[in-house]
């Protein structure tokens, strides 16, 4: 599930730069009516401005929901603190040698 939100996001992000960046500042329609050949472009000169703005907010929302996903996925608290958490403690005695054992007893020899 994290992959693919991590994916969507990543995509969106692209995909939101990109759409930026191909988009007309507020001062490129004075240039196109004097000529500049901006205005003859693949949608037309007021189609591009729709078409890329509705796209663009479509992608932004896709953007802003898979970020809540992702903050909502990753502030859930973790059931496990660490490796150690999933040791048995049984299993681990059954092998630990005498001198571990009695802490409070003079260390005893470890046989070979």
């Amino acid at each position: 599930m994290e992959t693919l939100v991590w994916v969507v996001h990543v995509v969106m992000a692209v995909m939101l730069v990109g759409l930026v960046l191909v988009q007309h500042g507020k001062g490129a329609d004075m240039g196109a009516a004097f000529g500049s050949g901006s205005a003859g472009s693949l949608f037309g000169s007021s189609g591009s401005a729709n078409f890329l703005s509705r796209s663009t907010a479509v992608v932004a929302t896709v953007f802003f929901i898979t970020s809540l996903t992702l903050t909502y996925l990753y502030a859930q608290p973790k059931q496990e603190t660490g490796v150690m958490d999933r040791v048995d403690v049984n299993t681990l005695q059954k092998g630990v040698p005498a001198a571990v054992d009695a802490p409070d007893s003079k260390v005893k020899e470890i046989p070979k």
